[in-house]
């Protein structure tokens, strides 16, 4: 009789366990969807993708029981893509209010860039970026580079040792290099950042040269900066100093049969570049102020930066700057080509629009960056590419985000739309998911309206 109870209750107990279907209670699916792999453009139809504790615990290729998650998003007819990264962003520093801060993070989150990469830190920035690890602060993951490092704030070879070396220590992720430092500055610079294990990026100083910043080993170059002024060749004997915006000046003594042996250098030296091409295609570029002001994204911006940047552009640009909208189609011409030849034999290329900068509005800038990719000659692949697992690769966490895999951060983007057929598809945004958080479409434009109306009363 015993025996005979004990075989029941072990019946009945292998009878309530859960099939393999039923084991997550409290997860997220994203079912039927299909999956762009970024690595190799392969698309991946009627997936699921389960998430849990804010990674990607298993993809499948069907569920029984639907009902075993806490939430089911459906993504029949939809894209899943990771999400994309801005590797030249800019992070308000104070004074700035909490509620700023807090809306432009969302303006990247609302365009799908899960990843940012602060290009001027800031002390804030560093306690910033634990917050938002923590989940305190809803925003994307935050890298965050060092206060600048320029010709005013490192002025000796001893002054560069100690703000290396500091720096590291604070725990910024790398170094940002501005103009005006002197070359046996900069050398300090490398070498120290060398000795303390910190990497260095951003611009290339007049007085160093893009030959030489490229044999020193950025880790990035930013802007596409220093190229044209390395297609000059000695023999035009300028002064490099009166090469004007990122070049502009020296565009007609540019020689772009030099452009491989540039371009095999950064190849060489595994230098990273973010191009940034929105900024010459809008800020520094023959459309009216006026025009751009238009723009519905410009709702999202307070009224006194829209003021000032329509200021600056026109003092860049105004009659008597001595800008040509016949050399400006030269030098945009030449940034293009450079962009092409870096993409298809450099060692890659980095998402990167620099925002917020003039006219380039926190993560709808991205799509204007895009525009200038496609320009260029990119393809839709290299882009996304240039967004998703390029940024994991440069940041060596390719075991932590930039595609869709297993054991990943669910950093996710539903798109309405197939963005290897038509990169609009990115702007087709059905929700974004951060660290296994979803925020759908509604909350999204919900959000948009609030921020819109901050912009108006600042």
């Amino acid at each position: 009789m015993q025996r005979l109870f004990i075989l029941i209750c072990v019946i009945l107990l292998g009878s309530c366990q859960p099939t393999p279907e039923q084991k997550i209670t409290s997860g997220t699916l994203i079912s039927d969807v299909s999956i762009i792999e970024v690595s190799s453009g392969n698309i991946l139809e009627h997936q699921f993708v389960e998430i849990d504790s804010g990674k990607i615990r298993r993809i499948l290729t069907s569920v029984k029981d639907l009902n075993s998650y806490q939430t089911v998003i459906d993504g029949k007819g939809k894209f899943l893509i990771p999400g994309l990264s801005e590797m030249h962003a800019h992070i308000p520093s104070p004074p700035v209010s909490k509620e700023s801060l807090e809306d432009i993070l969302f303006l990247y989150l609302s365009n799908g860039i899960t990843t940012i990469r602060g290009m001027l830190g800031h002390p804030s920035h560093l306690e910033l970026k634990k917050m938002v690890a923590k989940g305190e602060v809803l925003g994307p993951r935050i890298f965050t580079s060092s206060p600048s490092l320029n010709g005013n704030t490192v002025r000796t070879p001893e002054e560069a040792k100690a703000k290396v070396t500091q720096y590291q220590q604070d725990g910024y992720d790398f170094l940002k290099i501005h103009p005006g430092i002197l070359r046996p500055v900069f050398d300090q610079i490398v070498m120290t950042a060398n000795e303390v294990n910190i990497p260095f990026a951003g611009h290339v100083p007049v007085d160093v040269g893009i030959r030489h910043a490229l044999n020193s080993g950025y880790s990035s170059i930013d802007h596409v900066d220093g190229f044209l002024e390395g297609l000059v060749p000695e023999s035009a004997h300028v002064n490099p100093r009166e090469n004007g915006f990122f070049g502009y000046d020296f565009t007609m003594l540019a020689d772009t049969t030099l452009i491989p042996s540039l371009v095999g250098l950064s190849k060489k030296n595994k230098v990273w570049i973010v191009p940034t091409q929105s900024l010459f295609e809008r800020w520094f570029a023959p459309v009216s102020s006026d025009q751009l002001l238009r723009e519905p994204e410009m709702s999202y911006m307070p009224v006194t930066t829209l003021t000032n940047w329509k200021i600056r552009k026109e003092q860049s640009m105004g009659k008597d700057t001595g800008f040509s909208e016949v050399q400006w189609e030269r030098f945009n011409a030449i940034r293009l080509q450079l962009i092409k030849a870096l993409q298809e034999n450099g060692h890659g290329m980095l998402l990167g629009s620099d925002a917020p900068q003039l006219f380039n509005v926190p993560g709808f800038s991205i799509h204007h960056e895009i525009e200038g990719m496609l320009h260029a000659g990119l393809s839709p692949l290299q882009i996304l590419q240039s967004g998703t697992m390029n940024p994991a690769i440069y940041f060596e966490r390719q075991e932590e985000f930039g595609q869709i895999k297993e054991g990943l951060a669910a950093d996710l983007l539903l798109l309405g739309g197939n963005p290897l057929e038509d990169m609009q598809a990115l702007k087709k945004l059905e929700g974004v998911m951060i660290a296994g958080r979803w925020i759908d479409r509604k909350t999204i434009d919900k959000k948009l309206k609030v921020i819109a109306s901050h912009a108006e009363n600042q």
